[in-house]
């Protein structure tokens, strides 16, 4: 049976918008299915012709795509924002993450560190080369397959620390959450939400993003290891 509203969004959300699904449902009575997927190949869908009613992403990728009219113009709306987290496997030693100086003396005496393909990826990558190490070692600095979860590889033993957004880690068995990166590194991603340029509910996709970007959502928001907007979603920031 095909859900009432449909979309598409990066792999961060999946679990925040599955439970928001959940919660508009009992509330409206209307369905919702929202494949969770690499942000790059999502982003790749839309523009290849894929239609959906709602797309979930970071806002940068979002601006991008309303601007070349893969979006509803004027539908683009602040959801969540997620700061990066670090992991490590349960049971060995945490890092100590108190300030730019220790985290990169974390970075450099670790073995391996795994990043995603996502905005926090892109950020950690910046901050390694910063400190030195050469992103080519991908003995050491590896990435993360597009769809899977950092904290899977930080699991698995195949990485020591693991960078991404906080939300990613909730879910992972076998890790344990370090901490945040301290506030002179950190970088917090904006994911905004849109209605598709050719969706078949409009007015569906509307309502639920109504529904995500209200105090009713916060709760949600929070408990999934995010936080409400700050900034907005829609315009020139």
């Amino acid at each position: 049976m095909v859900a009432d509203i449909v979309g598409i969004s990066s792999m961060a959300t999946r679990q925040i918008l599955a439970e928001l699904s959940g919660a508009y449902r009992q509330q409206t009575g209307k369905s919702v299915a929202i494949e969770a997927v690499g942000g790059v190949d999502a982003a790749k869908r839309i523009r290849a012709g894929e239609t959906f009613d709602i797309v979930v992403l970071a806002d940068d990728a979002m601006k991008k795509l309303e601007a070349d009219g893969f979006l509803k113009a004027g539908s683009r709306a602040a959801f969540a924002e997620s700061s990066i987290a670090v992991a490590v496997r349960a049971g060995t030693k945490r890092p100590n993450l108190t300030s730019e100086a220790a985290t990169k003396a974390a970075v450099l005496t670790a073995k391996s560190i795994g990043y995603s393909t996502g905005p926090s990826g892109t950020h950690v990558l910046k901050l390694v080369e910063q400190w030195g190490l050469d992103a080519r070692d991908t003995e050491r600095i590896v990435q993360a397959p597009p769809g899977v979860p950092v904290g899977t590889l930080v699991a698995r033993g195949e990485v020591e620390l693991g960078f991404q957004q906080m939300s990613e880690f909730l879910e992972v068995q076998g890790i344990e959450v370090a901490g945040l990166l301290p506030a002179e590194i950190q970088s917090v991603t904006l994911f905004a939400c849109g209605v598709g340029a050719q969706a078949g509910n409009e007015a569906g996709a509307r309502d639920l993003i109504a529904f995500l970007t209200s105090p009713d959502a916060n709760a949600i928001k929070w408990k999934q290891g995010m936080e409400p907007p700050r900034r907005a979603g829609s315009g020139d920031e």
